[in-house]
């Protein structure tokens, strides 16, 4: 099958690399010259464990192109998917459709014969309408259906998890637009689960599962600060709750809270959503308040454990929002940071993937160790 990818990000690359693997031609089309000439050169413009090997393997294989020229990527494809981001608007919070609008009708002049759109990005209830309507005008005659297809890969392992998904989730309005699909997975067929659905319901699935697990950590972390006030071990809690069934043992770790580029901003986006539909969703809104909350804590709990210091060092390991991964958006260390040094004291820091990224954000604000053991060095509290 021949596949286009507007987008060359955490989930447009992987993704790419992926379906190349599987025997599809690929062409990643992106906006940015630099990034897309880095990508021709032959380097990988992000992090992803066992990504450069595969990468590699099929440009080499002539399998997959890179190119800013959407003609290039989209008129001969059978498959177009776009994988731009969706940041929250600086106001309201709600998802930030330009770059999906944006895509979607610079890509309508190109088709050529049947096409299937699919949004792999994270976007709001009701896109895929909004795709078709774009998509339309500019192009009255365009023979295609639009289908959501929400991307369910996990920073740090997202060629694991496009490889070995727990489930993949097809929202197609016409048995035309699922067989492409159906087609596009069969190397999975009975290897995982499939659900087709309506398409709204597909939109609505990738925001419900992550506002889900969001609740999930809050809780934990809501239930660690009982724990802390009436001698109650939180790890044996976690582990008690977690053997039950119906909870499991996933993300029931305390910690400074949730970050990332997923769960901050799709929280906010269906807490938008709701209000936008006069529905109240008081847990999320519980999860958004107690996340904020929970990193101004940590950062409080720190410096009072410094208190009457002179010049405390403090030692970082961690930057990136979670293990395996160079991305720092929405990093509950970076922000926990952020607090920290307004009141002068002394940051090193290490992260073995996210040194690169964190100074781009942080600069000389902070010093950056070659080991965890060299940012341990004279600190008073790791």
């Amino acid at each position: 099958m021949k596949v286009g990818i507007i987008g060359t990000g955490y989930v447009g690359l992987p993704t790419g690399v992926g379906l190349a693997e599987l025997g599809n031609e690929v062409v990643c089309i992106d906006r940015e010259p630099k990034k897309i000439e880095a990508l021709k050169a032959g380097k990988i413009t992000l992090y992803e464990d066992g990504l450069e090997e595969l990468f590699h393997k099929n440009v080499k294989a002539g399998r997959i192109k890179f190119t800013t020229s959407m003609k290039e990527g989209v008129e001969d494809a059978d498959l177009v998917i776009i994988a731009v981001g969706t940041p929250p608007h600086p106001v309201t919070k709600e998802a930030d459709m330009k770059y999906i609008h944006a895509a979607a009708t610079e890509l309508a002049e190109y088709l050529r014969g049947y096409t299937v759109i699919a949004t792999k990005s994270t976007v709001p209830v009701g896109t895929g309408d909004d795709i078709e309507a774009l998509i339309s005008k500019k192009n009255p005659f365009a023979n295609f259906d639009v289908v959501s297809l929400p991307e369910f890969l996990r920073e740090g392992f997202a060629v694991h998890d496009f490889f070995h998904p727990d489930r993949v989730v097809v929202g197609a309005n016409t048995e035309k637009a699922r067989n492409v699909i159906k087609e596009l997975y069969k190397p999975f067929e009975g290897k995982t689960n499939m659900l087709f659905v309506k398409r709204r319901s597909s939109e609505t699935i990738k925001y419900a599962s992550n506002a889900f697990l969001a609740i999930k950590i809050h809780y934990i972390n809501e239930m660690s600060n009982f724990c802390e006030k009436t001698g109650a071990d939180i790890m044996e809690v976690a582990k008690g709750m977690g053997l039950d069934s119906r909870i499991g043992n996933r993300f029931l770790n305390p910690g400074p809270g949730y970050g990332g580029s997923c769960f901050p901003k799709d929280t906010m986006a269906m807490a938008y959503m709701a209000r936008q539909n006069d529905v109240e969703m008081t847990l999320i809104k519980a999860a958004i308040d107690g996340n904020v909350k929970r990193k101004k804590e940590m950062a409080e709990r720190i410096l009072e454990a410094v208190k009457g210091i002179e010049k405390p060092k403090i030692a970082v390991w961690g930057l990136a929002f979670k293990d395996g991964t160079d991305d720092c958006r929405e990093s509950p260390a970076m922000e926990i940071l952020g607090n920290l040094l307004e009141h002068k004291v002394l940051v090193t820091a290490y992260d073995p993937k996210a040194m690169g990224t964190a100074c781009q954000l942080l600069g000389d604000k902070i010093c950056y160790a070659d080991t965890m053991y060299q940012a341990l060095e004279g600190a008073d509290v790791l």
